[in-house]
């Protein structure tokens, strides 16, 4: 019911008449006020004064209605959208970025998750090389396999005995031998063209473990040792080989890399430098974590001591996987969000 027609029901007694209709009127017009004061408490219309902020606070405009308003439908909630796959440097780097704070060694990792194919690496600079110390055994080993096949031949059961013992003990004689057997520095350089290692130089003379070499190097190594015929110039023998050696490391060799989940290669070098004392500690390798595999180099220089070496490679070497699950993870979700293969 409207303002407009409650008033014309007013107007419609008349101000004349009988006495009876005048002494009447008071008492029909107290029963029309009432009257219209329930019908329009039952509306629910606004109060004839006070303003608008009530009309407009229920009608949503200037102004009311005596239509009551529909409650708006809630919006529905938005579907929620995968986050992208995170960068793989920059996960990488927020995560070792507080352990290389913490210490005053140099610290430099990459590592490549074998299945998905994403690498990171991190501390790895222009110019910046680190001593290989006995890791390059891998190198030496790689580079006999090479020129054996150029040869066409196999290795002879010496060469065998000294990269058994060259791997899995570590033994730096059998080093000292097949380092002269693949040409020392020149003979190493010139097969890492060809595995891929583009910023990693021979030592001099016969200091093979001063050999230079960069984290994103070793990767590059290793990936040409675990890898297959299309990304590798080692046979699958060759490889084979070298994988077999490098998953029978000694017991008391058994760390670094290997902390970061269940190895299937590993070797590490260690050496300590006359004029400062101070460590260089090394890790290459080949792990399993959450289902996938992951190659990873650690290397460090500069630390304090053998043991405080090892800790901050372990240290680097779990976070540095652990950032690189995330990683997996993450595009693995995203692929399954939008419907395509992970």
């Amino acid at each position: 019911m409207s303002r407009h027609r409650s008033a014309r029901k007013t107007r419609g007694f008349r101000a004349g008449g009988s006495l009876r209709g005048r002494a009447a009127f008071p008492i029909l017009a107290a029963v029309a006020a009432v009257v219209l004061l329930a019908v329009w408490v039952a509306m629910d219309l606004p109060p004839l004064s006070g303003g608008d902020s009530d009309a407009k606070a229920r009608s949503g405009g200037p102004g009311w209605s005596a239509t009551p308003a529909t409650p708006a439908s809630p919006s529905p909630s938005p579907t929620p959208t995968p986050s992208p796959s995170a960068d793989p440097d920059h996960a990488l780097s927020e995560q070792l970025a507080p352990i290389q704070d913490a210490t005053t060694a140099s610290l430099s990792v990459a590592v490549l998750d074998v299945e998905g194919g994403d690498s990171a690496d991190y501390g790895v600079q222009a110019g910046k090389t680190y001593d290989t110390a006995s890791i390059v055994k891998v190198d030496i080993l790689a580079a006999l396999l090479l020129k054996a096949q150029d040869q066409g031949r196999v290795l002879t059961a010496q060469e065998k005995k000294y990269a058994t013992s060259m791997i899995q003990v570590s033994d730096n004689e059998s080093a000292d031998a097949l380092w002269l057997a693949i040409g020392g520095a020149a003979g190493l350089d010139a097969a890492n063209k060809r595995l891929g290692l583009t910023a990693t130089t021979g030592g001099t003379g016969p200091l093979w473990g001063l050999t230079q070499s960069t984290a994103t190097d070793q990767l590059a190594l290793l990936s040409a040792v675990f890898g297959d015929d299309s990304d590798s110039p080692l046979a699958s023998r060759s490889r084979t080989y070298i994988q077999g050696l490098m998953n029978g490391i000694a017991a008391d060799q058994d760390w670094g890399v290997s902390a970061a989940g269940a190895v299937t290669g590993l070797k590490n070098g260690w050496l300590q430098r006359t004029a400062t004392k101070l460590w260089d500690i090394n890790s290459i390798g080949r792990i399993v974590a959450d289902g996938h595999g992951y190659l990873v180099a650690v290397l460090s220089s500069g630390n304090v001591s053998k043991e405080a070496g090892i800790s901050l490679v372990e240290k680097a070497a779990k976070t540095a996987v652990a950032a690189a699950v995330s990683v997996a993870v993450s595009v693995s979700v995203s692929a399954s969000a939008s419907g395509d293969p992970a």
